[in-house]
């Protein structure tokens, strides 16, 4: 059984925030796949599916952010499941907006999410790290990540969103760059290959024309008689 944990807060107050796109993952991915209804587990919501030959429980918390690790924990005891085997989905404030990465172990970088599941089962998991951009100052951050995506956030937000869903039945089977290329399919699609666009205002030049050739002079006939060719020939 694989374990998929999208991290967030609990409710309809914090469901938009940009702290919740673990939970926005999840829901994407349960609904695009046609996994179970949500329902209370684990000290949180679960869903269960199959995603290509792997099952996979999805997990969103409901013990809030900093106490993730226990809802982790106890899905992980239940269902006997390698801590391998785990990946988690959070936000990212090192990585620009609509950004993923993918990862494996590693510290926590001061995401309170992350921190509570180092210290319930340790660090060795994987993580999908999603960017939401950084405020600019370390004081601003608790209120940037408590507020809701603006709306100029929508497009890259569904575009990333879809892309994590694309690829999950990669992830699952952990196929780590199928799973990333199916995301940036959607986050930075090739684009395709065109002439290159003529500058506004500006027209080719034409090739010059070819100057006309005169055409040579006929040579003029001689009206003179032999006669009269012979004598001049000796004057």
């Amino acid at each position: 059984m694989k374990l998929f944990v999208g991290l967030g807060n609990p409710g309809t107050k914090y469901a938009g925030n940009r702290h919740n796109i673990g939970f926005m993952a999840m829901d994407r991915i349960a609904a695009d796949h046609g996994f179970t209804p949500w329902k209370k587990a684990f000290k949180g919501l679960v869903s269960e599916g199959r995603l290509g030959d792997a099952r996979v429980l999805l997990l969103k918390p409901e013990t809030f952010m900093n106490l993730s690790g226990q809802a982790v924990q106890s899905a992980m005891a239940f269902h006997k499941t390698a801590l391998e085997d785990v990946v988690v989905f959070h936000d990212e404030l090192d990585l620009a907006p609509g950004k993923m990465r993918l990862k494996q172990g590693g510290g926590h970088a001061g995401h309170n999410g992350l921190r509570s599941i180092h210290a319930c089962v340790g660090e060795a998991y994987g993580r999908v790290r999603l960017g939401i951009g950084h405020p600019g100052h370390k004081d601003a951050v608790a209120n940037y990540v408590l507020h809701d995506f603006a709306k100029a956030d929508q497009d890259w937000l569904d575009d990333l969103l879809r892309g994590l869903s694309d690829g999950a039945e990669a992830l699952a089977a952990g196929d780590g760059p199928k799973f990333s290329n199916a995301v940036a399919l959607r986050t930075a699609p090739p684009r395709p290959s065109t002439g290159q666009a003529r500058p506004e205002g500006k027209t080719p030049r034409k090739p010059p024309e070819p100057k006309p050739v005169k055409p040579e002079a006929a040579p003029e006939t001689d009206s003179r008689s032999a006669l009269q060719k012979l004598a001049d020939r000796f004057r």
